[in-house]
């Protein structure tokens, strides 16, 4: 018996092993096309569901979607209930799982023809390049998967001699809780509910489990996925704390629907799916499915009340910056990239608001202040973050940031002298390129193009007082005069320039 539990021990790891390769290689594959279609498709809770099934799917990790769905609500790129809506999605994303391993594990058993194939995967990953070697990673962890699953199932000649239906709870109201509980603490233990389905289907496949014993084990597993992310969720922030509840509260619901149709459902699904495997991962999609149709149209009151248990807070500009985000790079740029922009809108704000017609210096005067502190904690959330090797958009994306950041910080270093100011308030002309200036600053629609083109004007207008200067060509005028209005239009272009890098870094 210990070598057969050696080998369903070892089949586990296997199993885990090539869902984390194929999970990060698919990932990775999909690249900022996954980005672009979980903010660009979620514009209502029901594209989100869709948008967050087929991400699941795809990447085969709900926990992946989830976190960088996190990380947008927080980079404020969707909304809350939204986000809700691919949680919905993930869940039922997320059963595709269980019909891989039903119908290519157990079915038709390709474990054996994996081994060659990992094989000539494994020599391309060694030997190959580029593109090669990804293929090759996300093949190395398929085939990891269903030859872990092969061993996995030696578990059903264990079970001949100690593991059997009648040594569990039986089909009453009391056994299913306990059997509930069971699948609960499986998911606990292995930290994978995709590792949890595959076990309960090879003890099914062996006889070892009645249906509507692996249907309650199903029930707890699905349960069992919002222990990780609750767990994780007491260090994070705001979203990811409403994310973690909202997790929780709807697999909890899906849950109490799920649990008294048990019995009910069991015919008609052994009707539609002919054997207990398929009737089995039927079930599992399909209570998802169901509770994801019921919470779909109460999701804004849904959203509501976990935002009620779990009330906003007043994080800064900083509020986007989650540490637990930097599980998912992706996730942890975006929400990087939103904090630069809180930035930038309270610079550009402040220096608007100085130059304006009301000359008003009280934003400058706390922009310091506000704007240091943030700069440090976004340089340390950063210093922290590990882009993944290959991933080209990533890096070009994190490069983009820093020279934000950079010229932010010039512009912050620019804007502690305040001289110029009162020197441009004194004169006409210099008023009304400051004013055009704050326009610019002011609009959310302007382009690096167009502050670009001011700063030129504005350093043209520099050269005039600079000949001007040289020459003494103005009658009456103290050179002084000259210098003053020189180093104050200078100072309005250089301003004029931060702004135009500061822009035309920002991400698209």
């Amino acid at each position: 018996m210990s070598d057969g539990l050696l080998t369903v021990l070892g089949g586990i790891g296997l199993f885990l092993f090539g869902m984390k390769i194929l999970t990060d290689s698919l990932r990775d594959a999909a690249g900022p096309g996954l980005r672009h279609a979980l903010t660009r498709f979620t514009g209502t809770p029901l594209r989100g569901a869709m948008t967050g099934a087929a991400a699941t799917a795809l990447i085969q990790s709900s926990s992946a979607t989830t976190v960088m769905t996190v990380g947008f609500v927080g980079a404020g790129l969707i909304g809350f209930p939204q986000s809700l809506g691919v949680l919905y999605g993930a869940n039922v994303g997320t059963t595709v799982t269980g019909w891989i391993v039903t119908f290519l594990g157990i079915k038709l058993k390709i474990g054996v023809l994996a081994q060659p194939v990992l094989f000539v995967a494994a020599l391309t990953l060694l030997l190959g390049h580029g593109r090669m070697t990804r293929v090759a990673r996300g093949v190395i962890g398929m085939c990891l998967l269903f030859i872990g699953l092969d061993l996995m199932q030696g578990v059903a000649a264990l079970a001949q001699g100690w593991l059997s239906p009648d040594r569990l709870p039986g089909d009453t109201m009391a056994g299913r809780l306990m059997l509930i509980g069971i699948g609960f603490a499986l998911v606990a233990v292995v930290q994978s509910s995709s590792a949890g389905m595959a076990i309960t289907l090879v003890l099914l496949a062996g006889g070892a489990l009645t249906f509507a014993q692996a249907a309650a084990l199903v029930i707890g597993l699905n349960l069992g996925t919002t222990l990780t992310a609750l767990l994780a969720s007491l260090g994070g922030r705001r979203a990811m704390r409403q994310t973690a509840l909202a997790n929780t509260l709807f697999n909890l619901g899906t849950a109490v629907l799920a649990f008294p149709m048990l019995g009910l459902l069991a015919p008609l699904l052994h009707r539609l799916g002919g054997d207990d495997l398929t009737a089995l991962v039927l079930f599992h999609t399909g209570f998802n499915l169901v509770g994801a149709l019921i919470f779909l149209p109460l999701t804004a009151r849904f959203a509501a009340l976990v935002m009620w248990l779990i009330p906003d807070e007043d994080d800064g500009l900083t509020r986007a910056l989650d540490p637990l985000l930097r599980s998912e790079p992706e996730a942890a740029l975006t929400a990087a990239e939103a904090t630069a922009t809180a930035m930038q809108r309270l610079a550009f704000n402040a220096v608007a608001a100085a130059l304006g017609p009301q000359a008003d210096l009280r934003p400058l005067a706390t922009l310091t202040p506000r704007l240091g502190p943030a700069q440090d904690r976004l340089e340390d959330y950063l210093a922290q973050l590990r882009l993944p090797d290959g991933r080209r958009d990533l890096q070009d994306r994190l490069t983009a940031l820093l020279h934000r950041m950079d010229h932010l910080q010039r512009l912050g270093a620019r804007l502690e002298r305040r001289a110029p100011l009162s020197v441009i308030a004194g004169n006409a002309r210099l008023r009304r390129a400051a004013r055009a200036l704050a326009g610019r600053l002011r609009s959310a629609d302007t382009t690096a193009a167009q502050l670009a083109r001011l700063a030129s004007l504005i350093e043209r207008r520099a050269l005039i007082y600079r000949d001007l200067t040289l020459h003494q060509r103005i009658m009456g005028e103290r050179v002084q005069d000259l210098f003053d209005r020189t180093d104050a239009v200078r100072w309005m272009a250089r301003i004029a320039r931060h702004a135009a890098s500061i822009a035309g870094h920002a991400a698209p």
